[in-house]
């Protein structure tokens, strides 16, 4: 629970703030046209003036500073529940996918007000990118510390723009259906639809698809992929991607991860002989090999295109070790033709933890 108010409440201060510089700047364009009164306040208010500039309409209700004035009040929570109701009523492709509970939590008002009130240091002001990037690294810090407090250290923690950035240029996916299966809040899809226009295409040149595992973050990459104005098919509901695939037909052109490393409690003993697991079954005790066969799987076969790429990250050990059948496996892979290419990172280019990864191709 106190992950999930941190962190709707970054993403409604983050978008309070992008609403209320644009605001600002459409104030002083209107005033250079000698507009005022009544009209200006229509403008101000018109949602076509934001959402033409990519900024994500808020509704009075939902905007920050409305929420941070009535921090100390007992039936702050309610209010907070009713600021989400205005963002999923403005926004139909946000509804149902918000969590609209405080009230029904009892969380008490003196927590909540305190919550706001921290919160309310954060500055996302200024440019958009610049605030993208302060939101990104307040993300990448609360993610480490929740994972830390799990217990996966080594699995769960916001990509750093600058690894998601290379291993789209490598990929390059000016077009066609791009997947993720460990989308997290949805930042690699943020970055591929912006590698789209950086070079000149459309956003409907790309399809997105996405599966989320964890309740609380697919919920937030729903109001991240909001925000940004991409459009995503993340499945009817978090699920676990080995265990209920959301999207079983789908075979991409584009397979773009980060995948949670390591991780140890991944029901392989379940999938033994799964259809996906054409070069062996992966070792129940590590799922690095699951999750790489399961990008396998869902390629697009080879067409006059050249058929699909995954690129993703791994940890550097999983390249290496000979644990279980992995070594096995990752020789077939070779075998067949599969790796274009590694690529080494140096360490401590996370946040939150300093262990060296390869991108794959």
């Amino acid at each position: 629970m106190q992950r999930l108010s941190r962190d709707l409440g970054r993403e409604f201060k983050y978008i309070s703030d992008s609403f209320e510089s644009r605001c600002d700047d459409l104030r002083a364009e209107l005033a250079s046209d000698g507009i005022e009164g009544e009209q200006l306040g229509r403008l101000l208010e018109s949602r076509d003036e934001y959402t033409a500039e990519r900024v994500f309409w808020v509704p009075p209700e939902a905007r920050w500073a409305n929420i941070q004035n009535q921090a100390t009040r007992p039936d702050i929570a309610t209010r907070i529940d009713d600021a989400v109701l205005a963002v999923e009523r403005d926004n139909a492709n946000l509804k149902g996918r918000l969590p609209r509970d405080y009230a029904r939590r009892g969380i008490e008002s003196v927590k909540m007000a305190g919550l706001i009130n921290l919160i309310a240091g954060i500055g996302f002001k200024g440019s958009r990118g610049k605030a993208r990037d302060t939101l990104g690294r307040v993300y990448e810090y609360f993610l480490g510390k929740f994972a830390a407090a799990e217990g996966k250290l080594g699995g769960e923690f916001y990509t750093p723009r600058s690894v998601m950035r290379v291993l789209i240029e490598m990929l390059e996916p000016y077009e066609g259906r791009i997947y993720d299966p460990a989308c997290g809040s949805g930042g690699m899809f943020v970055q591929s639809e912006k590698f789209v226009e950086a070079y000149g295409g459309q956003r409907t040149d790309v399809s997105i698809f996405g599966q989320e595992s964890n309740p609380t973050t697919w919920r937030l990459a729903h109001m991240n992929l909001a925000i940004h104005g991409v459009e995503a098919r993340l499945g009817e509901q978090p699920a676990d991607t080995f265990l209920r695939d959301q999207h079983p037909d789908l075979k991409a052109d584009f397979v773009l991860a980060n995948p949670p490393f390591n991780v140890s409690d991944w029901s392989g003993q379940l999938l033994r002989g799964d259809v996906r697991w054409t070069y062996g079954d992966p070792p129940p005790g590590n799922a690095n090999y699951a999750w790489i066969q399961h990008f396998i799987h869902h390629l697009a076969p080879p067409n006059g295109r050249g058929g699909g790429t995954a690129g993703f990250v791994m940890a550097n050990g999983s390249l290496a070790r000979d644990i279980g059948a992995e070594g096995d496996i990752r020789r077939k892979i070779v075998e067949a033709d599969l790796v274009d290419c590694i690529v080494a990172l140096p360490a401590q280019l996370f946040f939150t933890t300093g262990i060296p990864v390869r991108l794959v191709m």
